[in-house]
């Protein structure tokens, strides 16, 4: 497996995986998809020359970005793919200068199986919880928002 810089050739194939995961992406999440590959930095995991993961990560501000999209391919989750693409984009984000990296995922108190496991991945790969927005701007109501974040560069300043 080789993970590298996602490039627009990659977009459609980025889509396709988010439409065979509809219990985590809703057809609507596509559009917003493709732009922010379009437009973000970007990294893909490509085995036997498919795509078979990929991450988004568009700088916020200045020092932060926000991981918007992360999924693998249903028939390679469990294999390390999710977490050498997130090491991999938290390293380029940090080499960039970024401190900090934030991601939304649906909160705990909706009570949807399927997200159990999401959330448990962001912890394991050092994100904390650190609010939960009901409803979210841009977020039906009803799918409250867990927003966590996780330092990848000193963020103390003139200390």
């Amino acid at each position: 497996m080789d993970i590298r810089s996602a490039e627009s050739r990659d977009i459609e194939k980025c889509v396709r995986l988010l439409a065979a995961l509809p219990e985590y992406f809703t057809q609507s999440t596509h559009d917003d998809a493709r732009q922010d590959l379009t437009t973000s930095l970007g990294w893909v995991a490509i085995d036997d020359r498919s795509v078979v993961g990929f991450v988004v990560a568009p700088r916020r501000f200045g020092l932060a970005a926000e991981i918007t999209y992360a999924a693998v391919s249903p028939d390679r989750r469990g294999q390390g793919i999710g977490t050498a693409l997130v090491h991999r984009c938290l390293d380029d984000l940090a080499r960039a200068g970024v401190q900090m990296v934030e991601v939304k995922t649906l909160d705990a108190s909706a009570n949807y199986e399927p997200y159990v496991s999401t959330r448990a991945f962001w912890e394991r790969r050092g994100f904390i919880q650190i609010d939960c927005i009901d409803p979210l701007p841009g977020w039906e109501p009803g799918n409250p928002s867990a927003i966590y974040a996780r330092a990848v560069g000193d963020t103390r300043r003139g200390a």
